[in-house]
């Protein structure tokens, strides 16, 4: 019955559908066994399809394996949209941090790929990464927390991220430190964090006014830009 629907269904469907089978295929094995077990025969096998036909989906393994890790980490990212936010934005980055990291610890040769400088690009996915991250910091700097640019920010989150990922991969089982995770997202949040919000957020009178008195030490602004946002700022 099933193969009947795939028979029915549109061209464009039937393709859809076949490349999807290629992909998890191909994800199943990068997941569990790593990029050198993504061949294009074991794919095939996998996915129920002679080896020819992948090539009509992908020019070659390079391709597929970016598809592939492409799709594990397209799941992990979804999973993190589905958690609602707290009334705590601080402790919702640190809960971000830890699934990344635990994400990036159970996935190492999906985590190895996405981080190859000779891949780097900026798929779905990594991209919706980015921004679910941007919008915790912009939470934290709403909150009057923030201590740095937000692109800062998500800047130094990610390039932790990454370290201690890595860092945490290539120790020898004897070295494997626990707490680094803890202790690494701990010094980024001394980094990046006030310990107070600098005005209580909550009455944007106040925070207007603190604005205001910063005015005078923004040297990039001219007298005349200064003077018209002050303008503003009093309207």
């Amino acid at each position: 019955m099933g193969d009947t629907i795939v028979f029915m269904a549109p061209n464009t469907q039937r393709r859809d559908i076949t490349r999807d089978r290629i992909v998890k295929a191909a994800a199943a094995l990068l997941r569990d066994q790593g990029p050198a077990a993504v061949t294009t025969r074991r794919v095939a096998h996998e996915a129920g399809l002679q080896p020819p036909a992948l090539y009509r989906f992908f020019q070659d393994k390079d391709d597929l394996l970016d598809a592939a890790a492409e799709h594990v980490f397209a799941e992990h990212v979804a999973s993190k949209q589905t958690t609602a936010p707290s009334d705590d934005p601080v402790e919702d980055l640190r809960a971000g941090w830890n699934t990344q990291i635990s994400f990036g610890l159970a996935n190492p040769y999906v985590y190895g790929l996405l981080l190859d400088p000779a891949r780097a690009r900026d798929t779905p996915a990594q991209v919706k990464g980015v921004q679910i991250l941007a919008e915790r910091v912009h939470r934290i700097a709403a909150a009057g927390r923030l201590r740095v640019s937000e692109e800062r920010a998500v800047n130094l989150i990610r390039a932790a991220g990454a370290g201690t990922v890595h860092t945490l991969l290539t120790l020898p089982p004897e070295r494997s430190d626990p707490h680094l995770a803890d202790a690494a997202f701990d010094a980024i949040a001394r980094a990046i964090l006030a310990d107070e919000p600098a005005v209580p957020t909550q009455d944007p009178a106040a925070v207007v006014a603190a604005f205001r008195t910063l005015l005078p030490k923004l040297t990039s602004l001219s007298k005349a830009e200064a003077a018209l946002l002050d303008e503003w700022l009093q309207r």
